[in-house]
């Protein structure tokens, strides 16, 4: 099974962004962020590069460092199993976080778990209300 990111339900979008270790910026982070709850984190096939060269980078007391010089793994292998890229079109963004909140409510309710089958109500009728907004705008 592919592993993928939740945090409050809604799958993560892949993308890259700059991160602040003490005084240290490392530009070109891969991450992970949801759209819903804007939670960000470092994505888990380069965490431990991350904080490896993170802790150099403020040991040696630089101010900005780029992680795409000192990383090797290819964007592609490292978003191959993440729902979504940012990159792409709002719309599907959403069709899929609705789709994979249909297909957790599913699980939800065959685990009878109440509490997780209401937040996915309220997430779906928040994505749907979303989606017309982009169809009305298209």
């Amino acid at each position: 099974m592919n592993e993928m990111s939740f945090c409050c339900g809604a799958s993560m979008l892949g993308t890259k962004g700059t991160l602040k270790h003490y005084r240290t910026q490392v530009h070109n982070v891969p991450l992970l962020f949801c759209p819903v709850c804007n939670r960000i984190e470092v994505h888990y096939k380069v965490e431990n590069e991350y904080e490896i060269l993170a802790e150099y980078a403020h040991g040696d007391g630089a101010d900005h460092v780029d992680f795409q010089d000192y990383v090797m793994e290819d964007e592609d292998s490292i978003f191959e199993n993440v729902v979504n890229r940012e990159s792409e079109d709002d719309l599907e963004i959403v069709q899929s976080q609705i789709d994979m909140s249909l297909d957790l409510l599913v699980v939800a309710k065959w685990m009878q778990d109440e509490k997780w089958q209401g937040e996915l109500k309220r997430r779906l009728a928040a994505m749907s209300q979303r989606r017309i907004r982009l169809q009305q705008k298209a």
